[in-house]
C-alpha cells in the first residue's frame, strides 16, 4: 500500500478501495438529511433541500457541513487509526498555505469573470453597491466564515480522506478519477447541462492536482473557500447556482449570451472559460511534478 501525503502507517481499519465511494456518498448524504429535518422546523429550506433567505444560506454551509466534516474526521481518527498528516492536514505551513491559497482563489474567480465579461458574456450595470450597506458587508463577512467551513471539509472528504484511501488501495491516477466522480455526482442536478457536469469533474481534477503537487490539502482548502466566497459577493453572480442576494462587492454583471459562455443558471462555473482554466491549470500542476509518484511504501 503507498501514501500520497504521509509515509505514516494505519493502525486500524482500511477499507477496500471500491468501497471508499460508496463510503463517501454516506458521510456527506446522512449528515445533509440529519441537517434537513433539523432545519425544517425553522423554515430555513424550501422542499427541494435549498436554503431560504441569508439564515437559510449560513445554515446550509455550516450545519451539514461541520457533521460531515466531523464524521470523517472520527472515521480517520477511530477506525482507521491514521494520523490527520495522511489525509493531507499535516502541521507544517498550514495556515500560510491556505492564506496563500485564499488569496489565489479570489484571483482565479476574477480572472475568469473578467474573461467572461471581455468576451460579451456579461454586462457591467452598477459598481462596489455593497460598501453603501454596512450590513451587506457584514454579511459578506460572515459568508467568508461559513465558505471556509463549507469549502474545507469538502477538501478534506474528498482530496483528503477518499484521495489517499483509494490512493492506498489502488493508484494515484485510479484515485484521482474516481473521487472527482464521486464529486461531479453529489454536485449533479436533474436537467443539468452537460458542459456544467464537465467543469465541475475537471473542477475536482484540478483540487486532486494541486493536493497532490503541495503534498497536503491546505492551500487547496484556502483556494477553495476564496473562489465560492468573491464569485457569491462580488458580482452579484451566482455560485454554483445559489444566488446570495447581496450587492456586489467589486461590479454587478448580468448575463449577456449564451449558457455556455456565460454559466447559465450554474454562474461563470457553468462557462466555457472556466472549464478552460481548470483544464490548463491542471496540466500545468501535472507537468510541474509526477502526481502518479507517491512519496512512501506503508
Amino acid at each position: 500500500m503507498r501514501a500520497i501525503y504521509s509515509p505514516e502507517p494505519a493502525r486500524g481499519w482500511l477499507p477496500w478501495g471500491v468501497l471508499v465511494p460508496f463510503l463517501g456518498l454516506a458521510f456527506v448524504i446522512a449528515p445533509a438529511i440529519g441537517a434537513s429535518w433539523a432545519l425544517e422546523p425553522f423554515h430555513l429550506l424550501d422542499a427541494r433541500g435549498d436554503p431560504i433567505g441569508f439564515d437559510g444560506l449560513l445554515a446550509f454551509l455550516l450545519l451539514p457541513f461541520a457533521a460531515t466534516g466531523a464524521v470523517v474526521l472520527a472515521w480517520v481518527l477511530l477506525v482507521e487509526r491514521r494520523a490527520l498528516a495522511t489525509i493531507g492536514l499535516g502541521r507544517a505551513g498550514a495556515a500560510a498555505g491556505f492564506v496563500r491559497g485564499l488569496i489565489i482563489g479570489m484571483a482565479t474567480i476574477f480572472g475568469v469573470v473578467a474573461a467572461i465579461w471581455i468576451a460579451g458574456g456579461y454586462d457591467a450595470i452598477a459598481y462596489a453597491k455593497a460598501f453603501e450597506s454596512p450590513d451587506a458587508l457584514k454579511s459578506m463577512g460572515l459568508l467568508l466564515l461559513a465558505f471556509v467551513v463549507q469549502a474545507s471539509v469538502e477538501e478534506i472528504v474528498f482530496r483528503g480522506w477518499m484521495l489517499s484511501a483509494i490512493a492506498r488501495k489502488f493508484n494515484v491516477i485510479v484515485a484521482i478519477v474516481l473521487t472527482s466522480a464521486v464529486f461531479a455526482l453529489l454536485h449533479y442536478a436533474p436537467g443539468q447541462l452537460w458542459f456544467v457536469t464537465l467543469n465541475v469533474f475537471l473542477f475536482a481534477v484540478f483540487a486532486c492536482a494541486w493536493a497532490l503537487r503541495a503534498g497536503n490539502i491546505w492551500g487547496v482548502m484556502g483556494w477553495h473557500a476564496g473562489w465560492n466566497w468573491l464569485l457569491s459577493i462580488g458580482f452579484e453572480l451566482p455560485v454554483t447556482g445559489i444566488d446570495v442576494k447581496l450587492p456586489a462587492l467589486l461590479v454587478a454583471l448580468t448575463p449577456h449570451g449564451p449558457a455556455h459562455l456565460t454559466g447559465g443558471a450554474q454562474g461563470p462555473e457553468g462557462s466555457m472559460f472556466c472549464g478552460i482554466f481548470f483544464l490548463a491549470a491542471t496540466i500545468g500542476l501535472f507537468a510541474s511534478r509526477d502526481v502518479g509518484r507517491v512519496p512512501a511504501e506503508v
